[in-house]
């Protein structure tokens, strides 16, 4: 509970301050004196008068104090929405990152599927030891009975190669038909003795060539190798060429000229023009057997042997 104040003494300060304020204004003199001197008299009655009211009135204390108002129920007291307090400020660090903005697909109708890409040129060769020169003494037992591709299943003998493990000039085949497979050797059939005579019309025996084929294993009915049955044995026909490591290759027909040069363009359009694989030269022409059932390309393909002939500087029919 607090005291009531001391009226009196509150009183006694008003007129003193008062009495000073009156001696400060008559050194001053004159027409201040009495209009200071009037107000100060109002002052003081207007003083008095508050201070006998508040020496009347009761001091308040806590058990007089008038209990709140009811205050509604929570339900019932409307509240005006609060917004939520601002996130404070992070630091930088403790930021996370913004996600990435999300990316946009390409209309279906703009989805095009892009080209086959040639398959690289990756993994140890069978049969070769790295620095090394191999053998095909060597390739041949790595290749073993091989069951890497389902042209197993069809096979008579596997068609590995044949002549001269060290000639200067190979020819790659598509792969064996049923004379090769029947005899394990390659280009024995019609298209083989049409062959024959071309390498002789080069001024070569066949023993002085060296002769193989991509696929070594029939494929059924002599259809075309299929990209499994490819991927199978190229690894061997690349072991093949760094065993024999020749001056010049012929390509006979598109599989062999695609799968060693990597390249899909047509054999009408690649024929006749010298290529190189792995820094040896290779000349694209049609393959045996398309010409026997298109004598007419015989001249062409004659052709792109002559520019061999040249690059060893043989003339036609001219042996050693």
């Amino acid at each position: 509970m607090s005291e009531a104040p001391d009226t009196s003494q509150e009183l006694s300060e008003v007129l003193e301050d008062l009495r000073r304020h009156l001696l400060w204004q008559e050194e001053d003199g004159g027409r201040f004196l009495q209009v200071d001197a009037r107000l100060a008299a109002e002052l003081r009655g207007a003083g008095l008068a508050r201070l006998r009211a508040q020496a009347a009135k009761p001091a308040p204390s806590v058990a007089a104090q008038p209990a709140p108002a009811a205050q509604p129920p929570p339900a019932e007291r409307p509240m005006p929405p609060r917004a939520p307090p601002p996130e404070p400020e992070r630091p930088l660090a403790a930021r996370a990152p913004e996600p990435p903005p999300a990316r946009r697909e390409a209309p279906a109708s703009r989805l095009i599927e892009a080209p086959a890409q040639p398959r690289p040129l990756v993994g140890p060769l069978p049969g070769v030891v790295e620095g090394e020169r191999p053998t095909l003494d060597e390739i041949r037992r790595e290749l073993g009975d091989c069951r890497r591709c389902k042209l197993c299943d069809g096979r008579k003998n596997i068609v590995f190669g044949s002549g001269n493990p060290r000639a200067e000039l190979v020819f790659v085949g598509e792969g064996p038909g049923a004379d090769e497979d029947a005899q394990g050797v390659p280009f024995v059939g019609a298209a083989g003795q049409l062959l024959t005579k071309m390498i002789e019309a080069m001024g070569y025996r066949r023993d002085d060539v060296y002769i193989c084929n991509v696929v070594k294993c029939r494929p059924p009915n002599n259809r075309n190798p299929e990209p499994d049955e490819v991927a199978a044995c190229e690894p061997f026909l690349r072991a093949q060429l760094q065993a024999v490591r020749p001056k010049a290759i012929v390509a006979l027909g598109k599989f062999a000229a695609q799968t060693l040069l990597r390249d899909s363009t047509p054999i009408t359009r690649m024929r006749g023009t010298w290529r190189e694989y792995e820094g040896i030269k290779l000349m694209p022409t049609f393959h045996p057997a398309y010409l026997l059932r298109q004598p007419a390309e015989k001249k062409k393909a004659w052709e792109d042997l002559q520019q061999v002939m040249k690059f060893f500087g043989k003339q036609p029919g001219q042996r050693g």
